[in-house]
């Protein structure tokens, strides 16, 4: 079992209160494991698989492991994401495609593809647009306050 202390963002509302990390509103503990980086909340861990596949051809391991950390920054856009899957096609030399396929829970799959002449202008222009549709989706789904107009009906 991993260790767990208290999170990153101790110093930005957070309490503690006989060794636990509280929120100022729920009173509800909160920690975040270090070693592994994975916030947990309310007993709930937070994971995110990312899958890279390769089509007709290799790429080192140091830059499987550079386009692996491009896509993890997307975790942090919709805590519901489940699973990101990557898929570089070499078919064409010239113009590698980058596809992203991100699963959420209790939503459809969000895809974004991008071809372009450089392979980290594609990762990078994939990455973009999957960033927007996992914002727009945020927005879409949060629960805004309705504010009732000042007239009488």
């Amino acid at each position: 079992m991993e260790r767990c202390l208290p999170g990153p963002s101790a110093g930005r509302g957070l309490s503690k209160h006989e060794g636990q990390w509280y929120t100022p509103i729920h009173s509800r503990p909160f920690q975040a494991c270090h070693g592994a980086g994975i916030p947990r909340w309310f007993g709930r861990i937070f994971r995110v698989q990312t899958k890279l596949s390769v089509r007709h051809g290799q790429l080192s391991p140091a830059t499987q492991s550079k386009i692996t950390a491009k896509v993890a920054r997307l975790k942090r856009y919709f805590d519901g994401l489940t699973a990101l899957n990557v898929t570089v096609d070499l078919q064409n030399p010239a113009l590698p495609a980058v596809e992203i396929v991100a699963s959420a829970e209790h939503f459809h799959e969000m895809v974004s593809h991008d071809v372009s002449g450089h392979l980290w202008r594609s990762v990078d222009g994939s990455v973009q647009k999957l960033e927007q549709q996992l914002r727009k989706h945020k927005e879409k789904t949060r629960d805004h306050k309705h504010v009732q107009s000042s007239r009488k009906v």
